[in-house]
């Protein structure tokens, strides 16, 4: 029997008891959605762990095997730091925060085995019942309905959240709504990513390239827009002849989608090099996670606006032109003959890895989703909250990654080079600025209660664009998942609502699980 006929009949199997009442329910197998899980049946819940898709880990198994943890290792505790540990136990080390997908996804699956959580995989979201103020259940596409006490919306795109009809916002907004001083439109200023030589914006004909936006149809500074920042795939190739499979000339490619590259390529000349395109940093057993390297890079910039509102079938179709962009760019690096012999022969050294991926082609399963919606709740974390009012009566966890925004739009823009002007590629949108470790607040998990009386939110949590763009880190998703599967345990327990819990008692129950509530810089 084949592995993917046995996937089908363990899938369907479990289908045939979905109609069962569970305490938690959780959408949305990411690495929050799989640490809520396990914290709720640790603590005596019955768990339901509902994932759309074939794997647990979202983004953590999908290639992002360089952990975001500047500055942030000693604030990272609880399950969040457990499953580093039992990371770090595979490789024979103490810790570790780079590995290879497939070790993450098999530590999360021998996890939510251990902690008795049941899991279903191929089970989207279709509808939902409510009563009053709470979800009462959760029908999925394939006709299986769950029930539950407690409902925990782990996913990236936050679709259990909108179905429940929370209040929630998508983009970024303008400085004046939270008084933020990094919001909006950003002005157009040197730095990280940005362009270091003049770059053509056009194609052929001299119209301007696919994604490419006018200067005059972008806003002003300040302004807000409802863009989002840029996705892309974090992509885990191998050096090691051994584990190497060629990278195959996508289907349907053409080199023309890339003229961009060329474009770039060109204007740097002989200073032209592989980082210029690709970030690549190395994982263990001669692995990669290639992240966004430069202004032309993996982030298809432009390409993400439409996918958080979108219908599955639109955000399936956004995937795959992600998808096409990262695997034509790859090829194109390592084969197109107006790419330097240098880059080529850089690029071409590296391989799909054959145990990574079996069932995408080798190619990550997980779309890097950087934000979606996020929603409006209890408690909105802005930038103010991460920069001066940093302590919260009801932490729940720490934070502290750099609000990081990644590049949001390409824009043809007039710039003065004397003797003369030229329209020029500029990025715009990026910011990178460091933040001390600040507290986050149960309330910032919590719609308002108006909304929903039993729904936890742990990807899509209660923030502006500015403060989720520090927020949204794999284990900060992860430690609010922890203390939202406690919570929900808790609620289950007592009979208390999840906005009248005692969070004393929630406090305690985390540091207990060593999470880590407070940091000694934190001042109120």
């Amino acid at each position: 029997m084949t592995i993917r006929l046995l996937f089908a009949l363990t899938v369907a199997a479990v289908t045939l008891t979905a109609a069962e009442r569970f305490d938690v329910v959780v959408y949305g197998g990411t690495a929050g959605g799989t640490m809520a899980a396990i914290a709720a049946a640790r603590s005596g819940a019955r768990v339901a762990l509902l994932e759309p898709g074939r794997h647990l880990g979202g983004m953590v198994s999908g290639g992002l095997g360089r952990t975001d943890n500047v500055r942030q290792e000693d604030i990272i505790g609880g399950l969040a730091r457990q499953f580093f540990e039992r990371v770090g136990k595979h490789y024979g080390e103490s810790i570790s925060w780079t590995f290879e997908p497939k070790i993450a996804e098999q530590v999360f699956n021998d996890w939510v085995r251990e902690a008795g959580v049941r899991v279903f995989f191929s089970h989207r979201l279709a509808s939902i019942t409510q009563k009053g103020h709470s979800v009462a259940s959760l029908r999925t596409e394939n006709g299986a309905e769950f029930a539950a006490t407690v409902f925990i919306d782990s996913s990236y795109e936050g679709d259990l959240m909108k179905a429940a009809g929370v209040s929630y916002a998508v983009g970024r907004e303008s400085r004046a709504l939270y008084g933020e001083s990094i919001a909006g439109r950003r002005e157009f200023l040197p730095a990280h990513n940005q362009f270091r030589v003049p770059v053509s914006p056009f194609g052929e004909g001299g119209r301007l390239l696919p994604y490419v936006q006018p200067v005059e149809k972008i806003g002003l500074p300040g302004e807000g827009d409802g863009k989002i920042q840029a996705y892309c795939f974090r992509i885990c190739l191998t050096d090691r002849e051994d584990n190497r499979l060629p990278v195959p000339r996508p289907k349907n490619y053409d080199p023309a989608r890339f003229t961009l590259v060329k474009n770039h390529i060109a204007a740097l000349g002989e200073a032209v090099r592989l980082r210029d395109f690709v970030g690549i940093s190395k994982m263990p057993n001669g692995k990669t996670d290639i992240n966004s390297g430069g202004p032309v890079s993996t982030n298809l910039l432009g390409a993400s606006w439409e996918y958080p509102e979108a219908s599955y079938e639109r955000r399936r179709q956004i995937w795959d032109e992600h998808l096409t962009w990262a695997q034509g760019l790859i090829y194109f690096l390592a084969n197109d003959p107006g790419v330097p012999t240098t880059v080529r022969a850089e690029m071409g050294r590296y391989g799909l890895a054959k145990d990574e991926f079996p069932d995408t082609g080798h190619w990550p399963h997980q779309l890097y989703v950087r934000e979606a919606r996020r929603m409006l709740g209890e408690y909105v974390l802005t930038q103010d909250d991460l920069q001066k009012h940093r302590a919260k009566h009801d932490s729940i966890g720490m934070g502290g990654y750099n609000i990081d925004i990644r590049e949001v739009q390409w824009v043809a823009a007039d710039v003065y080079r004397f003797p003369k002007v030229a329209k020029e590629m500029l990025m715009e949108g990026y910011v990178s600025l460091p933040v001390e470790p600040y507290e986050i607040p149960y309330r910032s998990l919590l719609p308002k209660a108006s909304e929903a009386e039993n729904l936890l939110v742990t990807s899509c949590i209660s923030a502006s664009h500015v403060a989720y763009s520090s927020f949204r880190m794999e284990p900060q998703y992860m430690l609010v998942g922890h203390a939202a599967g406690i919570a929900a345990a808790q609620s289950v327990r007592t009979g208390r609502t999840i906005h009248k819990l005692d969070i004393s008692q929630l406090q305690g129950t985390l540091r207990e699980q060593n999470q880590i509530l407070r940091a000694p810089v934190v001042k109120p």
